[in-house]
């Protein structure tokens, strides 16, 4: 038996996941409320207990989420029962992954649609399995390589030693816990002493190029001076088009149906992987033709002449991107952007780079904090302190007045940004489009 210890967490239900297809008997237990991480749970019929409700079986091995203490109630029980082997989940992953062809994702944003991309582009040439951080997760019995999400919170990533690494951008976040830029980009620094071969790090940006990085590495982006380089790039509202260089030398004409500046750059480490593990042009296409998204990663609904988009940007730089791919995909509408932020920390340090990143939208909605973890101590602001940045923002509540106001902008295009509960929201506003 394994047993997850908030077995709803993004990386937990992944993992949980993965250990089922495998075969092992799995289990575990969180809040009493429902997260989208825990569908692919219930599809599997994996049981989903409420904290402290069972007595966890003897022996079991219990992995335990990393936002969870061990002064919480039901790590401090298990901790009694000397017959459990109790570990942390990076602990846990970082064991699993020393036994495939492992390829982690690093990035303060764009890991997990990246490595949905990963495993999209190697599927259909190796038994691929996944870890990415909305719940998805698979591994089947006979897999050789293993795609990995890897969160460099606490440096967690650390207990990760992967054979190919992407690193998708160093700017800085979990401001609650490293102490300046510096000691951010160090992590990094300390992980890629871990990586046992290649290093696909995005090359356009100039703290990338600070790194200080032990491992091999090649470099993507759109300027010349990378070693991956994208061409002649030629972008419409649903495809990409462009010229893959390598080294200097044309690798292939590559068509994807994704649209936006970040996709492209994703295209491009991932393109890195696939040339690292042999593939052709043609095959690396043919495999991130394959790709459908992540969930709640740019998740496009129409409806009754307005456009309902769902998306996990929490950082002033996703906004950003997420904002300007809407306008293009979508630009004879009006785009109302609806905000709710995670931790007061991030917040009160990004404030200017998140207005100005919202402010590029038609209309901006602000949602007051509700997490569980967004109060952090030595903070004491509220969503007003983001809206004073923002002149003419409106907050709205998850409500049915609220929901009342954003619909009243129809048709347009509705852009939910959070790392949390948003969709609820959504939901609401979409049943007024219906009545």
């Amino acid at each position: 038996m394994i047993y997850f210890i908030g077995i709803k967490g993004a990386g937990m239900a992944s993992l949980a996941c993965m250990l089922n297809d495998i075969g092992e008997k799995v289990a575990g237990s969180d809040i009493d409320k429902h997260i989208f991480t825990e569908d692919e749970l219930r599809k599997r019929q994996i049981p989903i207990y409420k904290f402290n409700e069972v007595k966890i079986e003897d022996h079991a091995t219990v992995v335990v989420g990393n936002a969870f203490g061990d002064d919480f109630g039901e790590v401090v029980s298990a901790r009694k029962n000397s017959s459990l082997h109790i570990i942390r989940y990076h602990d846990f992953l970082g064991t699993l992954m020393n036994q495939y062809k492992s390829i982690a994702i690093a990035g303060s944003h764009g890991k997990t649609t990246t490595t949905t991309m990963v495993a999209s582009m190697l599927s259909p040439f190796f038994d691929t399995g996944y870890l990415i951080g909305d719940g998805q997760g698979h591994l089947g019995k006979h897999s050789t390589h293993l795609a990995v999400e890897a969160c460099e919170y606490r440096r967690h990533f650390l207990a990760y030693h992967p054979d190919i690494a992407i690193i998708t951008n160093v700017d800085i976040d979990h401001v609650d816990y490293f102490k300046s830029e510096e000691d951010y980009a160090s992590a990094y620094e300390q992980f890629s002493t871990n990586i046992k071969g290649t290093a696909i790090i995005y090359g356009d940006d100039p703290r990338s190029r600070l790194l200080s990085v032990s491992s091999e590495a090649l470099y993507y982006g759109l300027h010349e001076d990378n070693d991956i380089v994208a061409k002649n790039v030629i972008e419409s509202s649903t495809h990409t088009e462009f010229d893959c260089l390598i080294s200097g030398e044309l690798f292939g004409h590559f068509i994807l149906p994704f649209v936006g500046s970040h996709m492209l750059q994703n295209s491009l480490a991932v393109i890195g992987v696939g040339y690292l593990e042999g593939l052709s042009a043609m095959q690396i296409e043919l495999g991130l033709g394959q790709f459908k998204g992540a969930k709640r990663r740019f998740v496009v609904e129409e409806m009754m002449g307005s456009v309902f988009i769902d998306d996990y940007a929490h950082h002033p730089t996703e906004v950003k991107v997420t904002i300007e791919a809407a306008k293009k995909r979508y630009p004879h509408l009006p785009l109302i952007a609806i905000f709710k932020p995670h931790r007061v920390s991030r917040v009160f340090n990004f404030a200017k780079p998140f207005a100005d990143a919202l402010k590029m939208a038609d209309v901006v909605a602000l949602c007051p904090f509700t997490s569980i973890d967004d109060a952090e101590e030595g903070y004491d602001i509220d969503i007003s302190y983001l809206q004073g940045f923002i002149e003419g923002s409106i907050i709205v509540d998850d409500n049915e007045e609220d929901a009342k106001v954003l619909a009243s902008f129809k048709p347009a295009v509705y852009l939910f940004m959070s790392s949390k509960d948003i969709y609820s929201l959504s939901e609401r506003v979409k049943r007024y489009h219906q009545s």
